[in-house]
């Protein structure tokens, strides 16, 4: 994959697809526009602070997260956007190329359920060019993660 994720979904056991665009894909629009597939079926990989910790969101592309569902899900009093510092001391990747898995130690990780309706979703591989085709099932046991309801 690239130099700045450093991250090859291969070796941490994904057997989809990995493809590297030509052209970078920092939203889920751009994603799904360049892989032709819905926006929905985009996992965006969000870092947030709850209750200053970074945790990770696997969020469907064609949702905005609920901060205050993330709380009360992680027993949190708050949680905000972590800030692109934050991102990076805690995944090793920088904000727009964020991959669900490869950072320097496990985060805790919830996957937005609405990725289920999807048979095959895309993630980020570390950088805003690379997207890797993963599941629902695959996305929960590669990062340990935890069904988010919404």
């Amino acid at each position: 994959m690239s130099e700045q994720g450093n991250v090859d979904p291969r070796q941490w056991g994904v057997t989809g697809e990995v493809r590297v665009l030509p052209v970078a894909v920092p939203t889920a629009a751009d994603a799904a526009r360049e892989l032709g597939c819905a926006v929905g079926a985009i996992v965006n990989s969000l870092v947030f602070a709850a209750d200053g910790a970074p945790v990770l969101v696997l969020a469907s592309g064609a949702h905005r997260v609920d901060t205050t569902l993330v709380a009360a899900q992680l027993g949190a009093a708050k949680v905000r956007r972590a800030s692109p510092e934050l991102v990076h001391a805690a995944t090793g990747q920088r904000v727009g190329g964020v991959a669900p898995l490869g950072h320097p130690r496990p985060l805790p990780t919830l996957v937005d359920q609405h990725l289920a309706d999807f048979p095959q979703v895309w993630a980020g591989g570390g950088d805003e060019y690379t997207m890797f085709a993963t599941t629902y099932p695959q996305l929960l046991a590669l990062t340990g993660g935890q069904p988010l309801p919404g």
